[in-house]
């Protein structure tokens, strides 16, 4: 026994980039993969993580400063560094309990689809992540791995129910049939949209304002490129700086790089997960023969529409002001404005595409990720330092982790006050759930009224 606690305590002792291998090689092992597969693939995520690592040096030795200079020239107070999802990803699969909370994830799906609670079959094990998180940073703050565990398990409800209420948006308005998506950075925009968008449609004159996407799509192409808009965001916060020209120009390339190596990086994490989630979705079917489910799938799949894209174009800069001046934000919105496009992609289906409302809930559903990344930078903060990233001084967050608006009430449920987070998430299921229901009766009757048309 103390051969193997010491053999333990030296693998945490190296990091990471040594546990992620290791972890990652026993779910596939556990999961029938080949040992040299599953070493292959965990070996690929601890490249990964390495590589998330030095962007974020980079990132925070260039941005860092910048920002710090920022705050005392206009007195700005946005000291917390927004360092994108895939670094929040690596934190996850980086905690000592990842390997239990993601086979509580799969448990948890394999349950409710054997109760028939769910018909979503998510063999997205990338995107576990989004509800390990949450689980991960209950148990750092408590230190209580059954906490952590029912936090995750909760996520994984909540995720499954939303992918089966939304399927009827995916196939409708992007044309994708048979699928849902168990993707938290995109679901947890539907509690707010959901009601939000039926009190727009309440208000007079609002409710007939109606502004065509396609009309803005030829003004914002080139300033959708992640390069563009790295180079663009750098150099306006030298400018806020007051750097000189050739610091401006530096940071605005430095932050195009960081803009173009983060979504590389974290895609050798996809790379090394591909085969075992291959073997997660084999060995769900092998268990379910006969079943039709809903194929629970990456959001990556609809945030391509252009409608997502041009909205998105549009609500990033609009979130960068809005930051500046939201009361309570100390957030920095940089990494993570390229994937606005998951935390809008939805929205954009429930309005069908009015650019008016997209606008207006986008920035709602940004600046309750703003606040809610203020609230718990800290304990993310402490707990990526705890698994090996380098952070300095600062305090990091995402437009993921807890940041997310369901992520965050559940987070709170299980902290601090249950008494009134567990009754707002109950109200705002009931309102998404409402408001789909009522969403598949219209399409019903739609449905049958072309049919009569056609009889």
């Amino acid at each position: 026994m103390q051969i193997l606690y010491n053999i333990f305590n030296t693998i945490l002792d190296a990091g990471a980039v040594v546990m992620l291998p290791i972890i990652i090689t026993i779910i596939g092992l556990i999961f029938r993969v080949k040992l040299s597969k599953a070493f292959r693939s965990g070996l690929t995520i601890g490249i990964g993580f390495a590589g998330i690592n030095l962007v974020i040096n980079m990132m925070k030795s260039n941005l860092g400063p910048a920002a710090q200079a920022m705050v005392q020239n206009f007195g700005i107070k946005l000291d917390i560094l927004d360092v994108g999802w895939g670094a929040i990803a690596a934190v996850t699969w980086s905690s000592p309990i990842i390997a239990i909370l993601i086979f509580c994830i799969l448990a948890t799906n394999i349950v409710m689809l054997v109760l028939k609670a769910t018909d979503t079959l998510d063999v997205d094990i990338w995107n576990y992540h989004h509800m390990a998180i949450v689980g991960i940073m209950v148990y750092f703050v408590t230190k209580n791995v059954a906490m952590g565990i029912g936090a995750t398990v909760i996520m994984a409800i909540i995720t499954f129910k939303l992918s089966d209420w939304t399927a009827p948006l995916v196939e409708d308005y992007f044309g994708i049939p048979g699928v849902s998506l168990p993707t938290m950075s995109a679901l947890s925009s539907i509690i707010i949209a959901a009601p939000l968008n039926w009190l727009l449609d309440k208000i007079p004159g609002i409710n007939k304002i109606d502004f065509e996407i396609k009309d803005a799509k030829k003004y914002l192409g080139f300033f959708g490129e992640p390069t563009i808009m790295g180079l663009v965001l750098g150099c306006i916060i030298g400018v806020l700086a007051k750097y000189s020209v050739a610091d401006i120009m530096a940071l605005g390339v430095n932050m195009a790089a960081v803009m173009v190596l983060i979504p590389k990086m974290t895609s050798l994490f996809m790379e090394g997960l591909m085969p075992i989630s291959e073997a997660a979705k084999k060995f769900t079917q092998e268990k379910f023969k006969g079943r039709k489910f809903l194929i629970g799938l990456d959001a990556a799949v609809v945030v391509g529409n252009p409608d997502v894209i041009t909205t998105s174009l549009i609500v990033i800069p609009l979130t960068i002001l809005m930051a500046a001046v939201l009361p309570g934000n100390r957030v920095l919105p940089f990494a993570d404005l390229a994937v606005v496009t998951f935390r809008v992609a939805l929205v954009v289906a429930i309005t069908r595409g009015n650019l008016f409302k997209n606008i207006i809930m986008g920035l709602v559903c940004t600046g309750a990720i703003l606040l809610a990344g203020t609230a718990t930078a800290p304990v993310l903060t402490q707990l990526a330092t705890s698994v090996g990233l380098d952070l300095g001084e600062g305090m990091i967050t995402s437009f993921a982790a807890t940041s997310l608006t369901v992520s965050f009430l559940v987070y709170e449920a299980f902290i601090k006050r249950p008494y009134i987070f567990v009754p707002v998430l109950i109200a705002v299921m009931a309102a998404v759930w409402v408001f789909m229901n009522r969403y598949n009766k219209k399409k019903a009757v739609l449905a049958g009224g072309n049919d009569v048309a056609g009889n």
